[in-house]
């Protein structure tokens, strides 16, 4: 008794320890927050706001972890002209941008020669622009190689070619439908032209050198305007946009330059951000007008702002605090005095800077919880800076979510729904028939424990469905696998089916080895696919270097418009690796790290594998329970939690990628009812298979099949199926058959799918096995083998580049790996390694 006592004390620590886990870590998931339209600019008054990110070691999800609220804006730099690399960039900024519903201010930065850059690379650009804003309705502002009155930048001080690009680039984008904006950042003029500072091109053309000397003395000075020459013209600019850094120098005299060394931390000096926007700080020539008056005010453009205030923490001075709060505060009253600023950007990032030695410098406002909530509470104080979402939203969550494709009208699939209820319901008769006049091919079932070839066979079908399913070309499997089993699709039958499995064969365990080990056993092997699920997570991820794999096919996913969020959303791409680069940062943040734990970002053909990890735990309670005739309790507990779901649907117990298209709640009274049926499989199959239990199982089945025959017949032949209202046939599919809320259309067909094929085939045994056992027993018994290799099988074949819309190359396709993954399976390739 002791030693029970013990091992029940430790049952209930594991469950605990798991569900603080779980539970701890899990987020609420996020509601849709859509707006009509995205705003060019924020309302009156007010401003945009948000980090220039580090996207190497930072993400927005961990910025907004660290503020405490939701930025409106998140900043990124991005290599110019746009290759595989910039663009896999580009939209990972963007789908991180999109999931906060931000602004994104894209910094396009040549790496090559200006006047080698071409109309083509800006038309590259704006197709990239309009694909983000179909798919996001997201706004863009394109900052095109910002700061480049500056020398430390390759692309400084060459007016003509800068203009020149600069235009063509805009031609594009207002020529295009992405509704981005094009911004003109020059960096604030003190110091100009910046002497011989780092990178400082010495050969300036004769067109260049005449732009330059904008007061005609022949020499290119202080005295020479530091905007006037790179202005593109009214017709190619949007927003007007400045450069405005604290290099920790307090004085105006030496804080523009580089030459003079950074030798302590100062706070800013009163009022210098004022000056600077007056055009009077740092300059050895008056300047008779502001930036602000002369590009903003005359043309009446928003003006984006991009700020920040380094600190060096190897050096002596001022408190980290002090400096940079006496930046941001002083930036803030000027963003509130000017109402041009529509948009501030604040560098969160720590970088080697020229200025602090080439040392590392910390421009983060955001780092630590004392700077990050005193930075919030000085912008919610202000009231001018909108906080987010300010766009369409698309989460995570979402994009799970929308892995579960499924048709709205539900027309054409309630007919294949209807016509193979009633096919099965006539097969199920005649099934009776023919186990009276051919009882040599039944199953030659002895009433010994042991396996069922019959539930392994019947499982091999299902598995192969998933994988014919996830695969996505063309051919006769994809169309019997999508329309011709009705109503049920490979997941709920797979995870009915492995309850079904483990209610039959873990009492034999107990029976063997006791039921502390057994339990044990049991949390061992859900120890095993958790660790598989993280190491397919991460070999996906390590293979998404390779440039020939098409790793996008399962990392991301595009919305068919028959989605939850419907036709809108077509074409929309969703990303299910939030955060996945975060992880090579040293060290990874933690953000990340919970998110690839609790099994947040995957491949989506394996996002269901959560659902068996999770479930999994909670099989020895649960056969603790059965086995002492509490199987009822377990149903009743089950059945309060669907009911909980389906009347709660917002409430999400983990955030793992799993739930959001196979809800735990709902998806475990499908489990639980497998592992009662299994425990109790001899007695329900001699009450079923009785005088009385035969004529009720028919008389249910008929029935099901007749009410959808007669609702279909009311559509068909226009007239009301009374007592069923008219519509009831156009209504049916989404009120009964919805997969993610296995509603009760779905729950009845499951029941009616497994009882007619088991009857099928229990009187077609010998016929069917002779045909299909030697494929399906074999996979059947692997299932969650072959289950894990179908996500590498749709990598390769989305990576071949074939028409797969050709029906004979997709049912080759098919063929070849059905073939291949049951020879790996006769063969037990890695039998040690992946679970079965």
């Amino acid at each position: 008794m002791r030693s029970l006592r013990q091992g029940a004390a430790k049952v209930v620590a594991l469950l605990v320890t798991i569900g603080v886990l779980v539970l701890g870590g899990a987020l609420p998931a996020d509601a849709v927050t859509s707006s009509p339209s995205t705003p060019a600019v924020p309302a009156s008054g007010k401003s945009w706001f948000g980090p220039d990110l580090d996207w190497g070691s930072d993400a927005p999800d961990g910025y907004e972890g660290r503020l405490g609220a939701t930025p409106s804006m998140y900043g990124v730099e991005i290599a110019y002209p746009l290759d595989r690399r910039a663009e896999k960039q580009f939209l990972r900024a963007t789908r991180a941008a999109a999931s906060q519903g931000a602004v994104l201010v894209v910094s396009l930065e040549p790496g090559q020669a200006l006047r080698t850059l071409t109309s083509a690379d800006a038309r590259r650009a704006n197709a990239l622009f309009e694909q983000v804003h179909d798919q996001y309705d997201t706004q863009v502002l394109v900052r095109f190689a910002p700061q480049m009155n500056g020398t430390w930048v390759r692309w400084g001080q060459q007016p003509t070619q800068f203009v020149r690009v600069f235009r063509a680039l805009a031609e594009q984008v207002h020529a295009g439908d992405s509704q981005a904006r094009m911004v003109w950042a020059p960096s604030y003029g003190a110091g100009y032209p910046f002497g011989s500072s780092a990178g400082r091109l010495a050969d300036l053309s004769a067109t260049d050198t005449d732009k330059l000397d904008t007061n005609g003395d022949g020499e290119i000075t202080a005295a020479d305007d530091p905007y006037e020459p790179y202005w593109p013209g009214a017709s190619s600019v949007d927003w007007v946009g400045l450069s405005m850094y604290y290099f920790g120098k307090g004085k105006s005299t030496q804080a523009a330059g580089r030459d003079v060394p950074l030798t302590r931390n100062d706070v800013p000096e009163s009022g210098e951000v004022a000056q600077r926007f007056a055009e009077s700080w740092g300059y050895d020539q008056p300047q008779p007008r502001s930036f602000t008056e002369r590009f903003a005010v005359d043309g009446d453009r928003p003006m984006l702002l991009d700020t920040g205030a380094l600190y060096d923490h190897s050096l002596a001075g001022d408190p980290e605090i002090a400096v940079k709060r006496a930046w941001w505060r002083q930036v803030i009253r000027q963003v509130e005095a000017i109402p041009q600023i529509r948009g501030v950007t604040f560098v969160e990032s720590n970088r080697r800077e020229p200025e602090a030695g080439n040392r590392v410098a910390d421009w983060r406002f955001a780092k630590a919880p004392g700077t990050a909530g005193s930075f919030r509470t000085d912008l919610e104080r202000s009231d001018h800076f909108v906080f987010g979402p300010v766009t369409e939203r698309v989460t995570p969550q979402q994009g799970a979510a929308a892995t579960n494709q499924q048709l709205d009208t539900g027309g054409d699939q309630m007919a294949w729904i209807v016509w193979l209820a009633a096919g099965l319901a006539a097969v199920f008769v005649l099934s009776g028939l023919v186990g009276r006049l051919v009882p040599s091919w039944r199953y030659p079932d002895d009433g010994k424990p042991g396996r069922d070839l019959r539930l392994d066979l019947f499982r091999g079908f299902i598995i192969l469905a998933v994988v014919i399913t996830h695969i996505e070309v063309a051919g006769p499997y994809s169309y019997l696998t999508l329309h011709a089993v009705g109503a049920i699709t490979g997941a709920e039958m797979f995870v009915f089916l492995s309850g079904m499995v483990l209610g039959m064969v873990y009492p034999l365990g107990v029976a063997r080895f006791g039921e502390w080990v057994s339990a044990v056993g049991a949390w061992k092997r859900a120890r095993k696919q958790y660790l598989v699920t993280l190491a397919v997570i991460l070999i996906v991820f390590a293979l998404s270097f390779i440039p020939f794999l098409n790793t996008a096919a399962i990392t991301t996913f595009t919305d068919r418009g028959t989605g939850l969020d419907g036709v809108q959303a077509e074409g929309r791409v969703y990303d299910l690796y939030p955060n996945v680069m975060q992880l090579l940062a040293y060290p990874p943040p933690w953000y990340a790290i919970r998110q690839f734990l609790l099994l947040e970002m995957g491949p989506w053909p394996f996002n269901i594998m959560g659902l068996f990890v999770v479930l999994s735990l909670f099989i020895p309670v649960l056969m603790w329970v059965i086995r002492r005739g509490f199987w009822w309790a377990v149903l009743v507990v089950s059945w309060a939690l669907y009911v909980f779901q389906a009347l709660n649907p917002d409430v999400k117990p983990v955030n793992a990628q799993f739930d959001a298209v196979f809800p735990l709640l709902t998806w475990q009274v499908v489990f639980t009812h497998g592992l009662v049926l299994g425990y109790y499989r001899r007695q329900i199959t001699r009450a079923l298979t009785g005088r009385l239990g035969k004529v009720l199982v028919g008389l249910a089945l008929c029935l099901y099949a007749a009410f959808l025959v007669y609702v279909w017949a009311g559509h068909r032949f226009d007239f009301t199926p009374t007592p069923f209202p008219s519509s009831m046939y156009l209504d049916l599919y989404n009120t009964a058959y919805q997969r993610v809320d296995l509603q009760w259309g779905r729950l009845v067909d499951i029941a009616f799918f497994a009882i007619v094929s088991y009857a099928i085939l229990t009187v077609f045994w010998k016929p069917v096995n002779a045909v299909l056992g030697w494929l399906w027993i074999p996979l059947g018994q692997a299932s969650l083998y072959v289950f894990v290799w179908q996500v590498f099988f749709a990598l390769v074949v989305a990576s071949i580049p074939l028409d797969y819309g050709n029906v004979w190359i997709g049912t080759l396709t098919h063929t070849v790996l059905i073939l291949l993954v049951w020879y790996m399976v006769r063969r037990k390739f890695l039998f040690s390694v992946i679970p079965r």
